[in-house]
């Protein structure tokens, strides 16, 4: 049976455990040559950094070959059947991983493909990121021991880092204006791997006794006409020097929007861990090509 991984919950907690165990030896070892011959389809409907970077880097490092397709490489948006396309590039590539607007389409990918799925990053989940999110804290701290805040927006990076939370056992409070909580889907999964976040519209008592406070962006790409309307919504939700507890370290996946959700202060602190998370992109990716490739 093909192995795909569009969000977390993809792997059992045993599974995700081995993942962050393999991203933590080529982190501190170096990766074998795993993936030599095979090859790894990246499809961009969305701008990119360190997911280009990280999947494309982390391919060659395992002796494998990345193929960038941006939205003007490929017939997704010009009338082709996402079956279709995942159906083809089944017959040239041993990886497919999308970065697209439409959750459903990689669902749909998924069905057709006969090679592993996985989700770059989509409208409702970001288990990439989740990856490198716990091997960061993990590096740092025991799971069991560690007090996690999320201060912001209710979006994809937070649905998909709730479910890895609940699955590795961190103790997780989200701290979200009315209106802006996570997907009651995501909630409901999380609930399902045994530990339920705190919800509250509160960030002060979500930071209160935080080990990390983790935001993201408050406009993601594609909410622009948002833009005033959630400025304003998330008033006294930014990470500042009077909202942290002294010890607190910070997270951001990164962009960061400098003085809106975080101050640049306080990203440019010794505090802050959003240049692990970035650098943790690729080995944590690299850990997981590896282990689909290798029980796909």
């Amino acid at each position: 049976m093909t192995r795909h991984f569009l969000d977390v919950d993809d792997l059992s907690p045993g599974e995700l455990a081995d993942v962050l165990a393999l991203a933590a030896e080529f982190k501190s070892r170096g990766s074998p040559r795993e993936l030599a011959g095979q090859t790894l389809a990246m499809l961009f409907e969305k701008p990119s950094t360190r997911t280009r970077l990280s999947f494309e880097t982390g391919m060659t490092q395992l002796g494998g070959h990345a193929v960038f397709m941006g939205p003007e490489h490929t017939h997704l948006d010009h009338g082709e059947p996402v079956s279709d396309t995942g159906r083809v590039l089944s017959r040239y590539v041993d990886f497919v991983m999308g970065r697209v607007f439409d959750h459903d389409n990689l669902v749909e990918m998924a069905e057709y493909a006969t090679v592993p799925v996985i989700n770059g990053l989509s409208d409702i989940a970001h288990p990439c990121q989740s990856l490198a999110d716990l091997l960061t804290i993990q590096e740092r701290f025991d799971f069991e021991d560690v007090s996690v805040a999320w201060v912001g927006d209710g979006n994809n990076v937070l649905n998909s880092f709730a479910i890895a939370a609940s699955t590795v056992g961190l103790d997780l409070t989200i701290a979200t204006p009315e209106g802006y909580e996570p997907s009651s889907d995501a909630l409901a999964r999380a609930s399902d791997r045994g530990h339920s976040p705190t919800l509250t519209n509160d960030p002060e008592e979500a930071v209160a006794d935080a080990d990390i406070v983790y935001t993201d962006v408050w406009v993601s790409m594609g909410e622009e006409d948002e833009r005033e309307e959630k400025l304003a919504a998330f008033d006294g939700f930014q990470l500042n020097t009077d909202l942290l507890p002294d010890s607190a370290h910070v997270m951001h996946c990164l962009p960061a929007h400098r003085g809106e959700e975080i101050t640049g202060d306080v990203l440019e602190s010794d505090r802050s861990l959003s240049w692990d998370q970035a650098e943790n992109r690729l080995h944590a990716q690299k850990a997981l090509l590896a282990y689909i490739g290798e029980n796909g």
